[in-house]
């Protein structure tokens, strides 16, 4: 049963769409006069059954759900809401005269937000739905918010892309002699110029991934691919940087395939990301290992770096966006703080782990885990 009202615009509630789910018609009537009188839009079930049903057709701004009913009970209906709906779920509060911590403790199990004590008493249940309401507001308002700021942040990490390409490409073109020999204080300036900028567009390129990543637009295309052959290709690219600090990046040698279902690409930045991240903060002269790990399900990669390691009470800052820990490059190397954060979230989205440890003595070591391919 559905039953619109017009919104009272002389209260000061959120407007909203409630349905209300119970098997017993009198408790039904007693909370839609509660809130008609507040202009809020109602709908009713007599079944969890019904529920799921006028859900999808009513799409509430919040749920008003009972306990014991016949069929499904409440508990039940509200983990089949969430597991359907997610996050976009509307909040549900249970009404039951049970107040038992045990039920309490299950219903906030089972995904509730609150509970609503029979007999219903008007302000108690008025009070308990503005908040929700104006809660599931605020959210609704951050999550805008955030969708425009990664906007904007794709829109000016993508402009900025090309110019500072540009820049770099004409201080290589300077530097090696395309244009005429420079003097050694031209030379020093040029190379300067191209350190800044391949810099910053290594910035600009982490802006744009973690834009791209929280805007939901990561595209994941896992195929067969071997983690060897992809840390291989990895290692030989990023020892060039690695002699630049007179380091070194062994991997140690595996005796068979670890085959895996994972995009290349994002892979490959992954292992991109954890042994520049290595590098960068190892001394000049060290030495990364890289070894393959195969079980019997699983099959992972670890970077292991001889660094200072993760500082007491700042692990929580590793995997964040801008989370920037106290240790220092060792090279005078840039950090934005997003590498680590983007390296989750790629993982994340193969539905892989990465895990962070200090080593004995002094270093530390990153490991990514996959399940393996029959």
């Amino acid at each position: 049963m559905m039953d619109a009202t017009p919104k009272n615009q002389a209260h000061d509630l959120p407007a909203g769409k409630i349905l209300i789910v119970d098997d017993d018609r009198i408790n039904i009537r007693i909370l839609s006069g509660i809130l008609k009188s507040e202009g809020y839009e109602l709908a009713s079930a007599e079944s969890g059954e019904k529920a799921l049903d006028t859900y999808e057709q009513f799409k509430p701004s919040l749920v008003l759900l009972d306990v014991v009913m016949p069929g499904i009970n409440g508990f039940e209906t509200c983990r089949r809401l969430k597991a359907k709906y997610g996050d976009d779920c509307a909040p549900i509060i249970f009404i039951t005269a049970k107040n038992e911590s045990d039920d309490v403790v299950e219903g906030l199990t089972a995904g509730g937000v609150d509970y609503l004590p029979k007999p219903f008493q008007a302000k108690e249940v008025l009070a308990r739905i503005r908040t929700h309401l104006q809660n599931r507001l605020l959210l609704e308002q951050l999550s805008k918010a955030d969708a425009a700021k990664n906007r904007f942040l794709g829109m000016a990490a993508h402009d900025l892309r090309n110019p500072l390409a540009s820049i770099r490409g004409l201080a290589e073109f300077l530097r090696d002699g395309t244009v005429g020999q420079l003097t050694p204080d031209q030379l020093d300036l040029v190379n300067t110029i191209h350190t800044a900028s391949q810099s910053m567009l290594e910035m600009v390129n982490e802006l744009l991934d973690v834009a791209t990543i929280e805007s939901g637009e990561l595209k994941i295309a896992p195929a067969k691919n071997d983690l060897v052959e992809l840390i291989g290709k990895s290692v030989y690219l990023r020892n060039i940087d690695a002699a630049k600090k007179n380091t070194q990046i062994t991997p140690v040698a595996a005796t068979e395939p670890c085959w895996v279902n994972v995009d290349p690409a994002k892979m490959l930045q992954v292992i991109d990301n954890l042994l520049s991240n290595a590098i960068k903060y190892s001394p000049p002269g060290s030495i990364v290992t890289v070894e393959i790990h195969r079980e019997a399900k699983t099959c992972s990669f670890s970077v292991k770096d001889q660094g200072p390691g993760i500082p007491e009470g700042e692990r929580d800052k590793l995997f964040k966006d801008f989370g920037r820990l106290s240790v220092q490059p060792t090279g005078g190397e840039k950090s934005t703080g997003l590498g680590l954060a983007i390296c989750r979230k790629i993982v994340d989205a193969h539905h892989g782990s990465i895990v962070a440890e200090n080593l004995p003595g002094r270093g530390c070591e990153f490991r990514v885990t996959r399940p393996l391919l029959p």
